[in-house]
Order: C-alpha cells, then sequence, then structure tokens
C-alpha cells in the first residue's frame, strides 16, 4: 500500500485503526516503524509486573480447581459463632 504524507505532514492509516495508539521508530535508512500499543494509566501499571502476572495465573488455577457452589448459611453461621 503505497501513502503519501499530506502538506500537514500526516499520513491516514485507515479507519480501522482510528482511536488507537502505536510506537513510531525511526529507521536508520529513514523508514518509518509503527507498533500498535495500549497504554495503561502509571496507577494501574502494578497489575502487569511479573509477580502480579504470577499471583493472577495462581488465582485462575485455583478458580478452574474451585467452582462456586452456593453456600449453606446455617453452617457458615454456625462455623463463625463457634470461633469467638
Amino acid at each position: 500500500m503505497l501513502k503519501m504524507v499530506g502538506t500537514s505532514g500526516q499520513v491516514s492509516l485507515g479507519k480501522q485503526y482510528a482511536g488507537r495508539y502505536f510506537e513510531m521508530q525511526i529507521q536508520a535508512d529513514g523508514g518509518i516503524l509503527l507498533k500498535p500499543v495500549r497504554v495503561i494509566p502509571e496507577a494501574d501499571a502494578w497489575l502487569y509486573t511479573p509477580e502480579m502476572r504470577e499471583r493472577l495465573a495462581q488465582a485462575a488455577a485455583w478458580m478452574a480447581e474451585h467452582p462456586p457452589r452456593e453456600t449453606d448459611l446455617e453452617q457458615l453461621a454456625a462455623r463463625v459463632e463457634g470461633r469467638e
């Protein structure tokens, strides 16, 4: 696909890329490489650390082995009362 840079210095990639972020790398030969990226807020970056990814994988494995089931509220109340 051949694209021409307009007088404003912009290139249109097409509507399918609208609203997406790209990392732009300028190569030694003057070529331009666009890599699609996702941007996350700084406050959420801790979720993407290797440690947290491992903990989330462990939690997902535990949930797969322990599917949800109905709680017997009377039995639960008896267990709680027994701890006091």
